[in-house]
């Protein structure tokens, strides 16, 4: 019997121990790979803690997660509150370029994570029937995603990607980034408790600012007022007096605050006691009027407005009163109600004053009517005296035309005599022999004749009305041309007689002391 096992049995041997050296190896390979995994979640969540910034927080979740599975894109999703979409709010590597999308839920592969609420993988993006229509994204292969989910809620989606075909992406990678969202989300929570933490703080903040500055304000407004102020606790025990309270009443804040106040009036007691009681049920007291006592004894008008404040609980903690003194306005009415009496005594008499000139008017007025009654009378003879001197003057002016028709016809007539009886001889005398002088004479008759006949004589008679018959003939010479050597030749005067017939003339037909040519004035009058 041959002791040692056939060489069949060996390589059976051989082959087993290699498969369980296999196995041992792949489960080391895992454990170590498990191992990194486990300290890389546990640097991860240790960087992860620190971060409150959330911009920075999202950029160092989507760093360790694309370290994690060894890839370069990657992007996170999150959900917009009452808005139905999920925004892009940090990308990387491919994704860098995609920031600020928005997807619905079941769109893209953020969208069916979000539906889905559980990882979703998926080995080639560029022919998955649920992508996003957007050539821009052709060029990814391998992606997953991961939710961030919380309470059976999800925040958000973590997605890493592959654009290189040979890469894939694994379960156990799928599992690990499961427990990794896990750390991102408590993380991102914390982020947003811390950040919401700081708005309430600084909130809180602005509004004790508020609160000081609302506080100081009030105060200077308090200080500051002419009127006096009093604030007293819900017992009636003075707690603040301004210095217009001081001034008012003599009495110092040292003795007012921590005491209540006795400055009531005995008499006015009553009243006071009624607009406590109204201020005290929630009404407030405005433009009270009452009296209130000065240290020195003097009694002041005063007009009160009061009104309750309340503690943090809502409870009346106390009243503010704001007092003015109207003891001035009070004795300014006073005088004004005295004014007014006597001003009544005086509208009453001078209403019986009235009344006696109405009726002395009444009586005027009576005789005004029946000085308008004769009046009218008398207009109206004098409407007939009107009507017959109308028709008087009508009858003048029918006789004046008929007056100016029977001289326009005498003027025919006497221009028609000449030109017929008289113009004819004076040519036959001119055609006779006569020396120089007489052909003078007999060229200044037939002027005298043609100035008859024409309109000169009696517009120059118009425009001066008192022109003497030898100054009508010296204007006729000047008319004509002639000098006044030559006018006092023909007229047998002298020069000076001529120059002072000259000078009526200028004055007589107000020219005189003017820059106007006689000669051209009196051509002018026939035009």
């Amino acid at each position: 019997m041959n002791a040692n096992p056939p060489y069949e049995e060996l390589e059976e041997q051989v082959l087993a121990l290699s498969r369980e050296a296999e196995r041992r190896r792949s489960a080391e390979n895992a454990f170590h790979r498990q191992k990194a995994y486990l300290e890389a979640l546990h640097e991860t969540s240790l960087g992860l803690i620190d971060k409150l910034d959330k911009e920075e927080l999202l950029e160092t979740i989507l760093d360790r997660a694309a370290a994690l599975t060894g890839t370069e894109h990657g992007y996170i999703y999150l959900l917009e509150p009452d808005t139905g979409y999920m925004q892009m709010q940090m990308g990387m590597g491919f994704f860098k370029g995609q920031l600020g999308r928005r997807v619905a839920r079941g769109q893209g592969m953020g969208g069916c994570v979000w539906e889905s609420e559980s990882p979703l993988l998926v080995d080639d993006y560029q022919n998955w029937p649920a992508r996003i229509p957007d050539k821009n994204l052709d060029r990814l292969r391998s992606i997953v995603g991961i939710p961030l989910k919380s309470d059976s809620e999800v925040k958000g989606v973590i997605g890493l990607a592959h654009v290189d075909e040979d890469k894939r992406f694994d379960s156990e990678v799928v599992t690990l980034l499961q427990r990794f969202a896990g750390l991102a989300l408590l993380a991102i929570e914390k982020a947003g408790l811390y950040a919401e933490f700081r708005r309430e703080l600084a909130e809180r903040k602005r509004t004790e600012a508020v609160l000081r500055e609302s506080e100081a304000r009030y105060r200077t407004l308090l200080e500051s007022s002419p009127d006096p102020i009093v604030v007293y606790d819900i017992n009636g025990v003075a707690t603040y007096a301004n210095p217009a309270f001081e001034q008012t009443f003599g009495m110092s804040r040292d003795e007012l605050i921590g005491g209540r106040i006795d400055f009531v009036p005995e008499e006015n007691w009553p009243e006071t006691r009624e607009a406590i009681e109204k201020m005290l049920s929630g009404q407030k007291v405005t433009m009270f009027e009452t009296r209130r006592l000065t240290r020195d004894g003097r009694v002041l008008d005063v007009q009160i407005s009061s009104t309750l404040y309340h503690d943090a609980d809502g409870k009346p903690a106390g009243n503010i009163v704001i007092l003015r003194d109207i003891s001035a306005q009070k004795q300014a009415e006073r005088q004004l109600q005295e004014y007014r009496d006597q001003l009544e005594k005086l509208v009453a008499e001078r209403t019986a004053e009235l009344e006696r000139a109405n009726r002395a008017l009444e009586q005027e007025i009576e005789e005004r009517k029946q000085a308008e009654v004769s009046l009218q009378k008398n207009q109206k003879d004098l409407r007939a005296q009107s009507h017959h001197l109308e028709e008087v003057n009508t009858a003048l002016r029918v006789l004046l035309n008929q007056h100016e028709q029977d001289q326009r016809g005498m003027s025919e007539m006497v221009r028609r005599n000449v030109e017929e009886l008289v113009r004819p001889y004076l040519e036959k005398i001119m055609n006779t022999r006569l020396d120089t002088r007489q052909k003078t004479l007999l060229q200044i008759l037939e002027t005298n004749l043609n100035n008859i006949v024409s309109p000169f004589i009696n517009r120059l008679a118009a425009q001066t009305g008192n022109l003497t018959p030898m100054e009508i003939r010296v204007a006729d010479l000047i008319k004509a041309g002639k000098t006044n050597d030559e006018i006092s030749e023909l007229l047998l005067v002298s020069k000076n007689t001529v120059l002072f017939h000259r000078h009526n003339i200028r004055t007589k037909l107000n020219i005189k002391n003017k820059k106007i040519n006689l000669r051209a004035h009196l051509l002018s009058l026939e035009k």
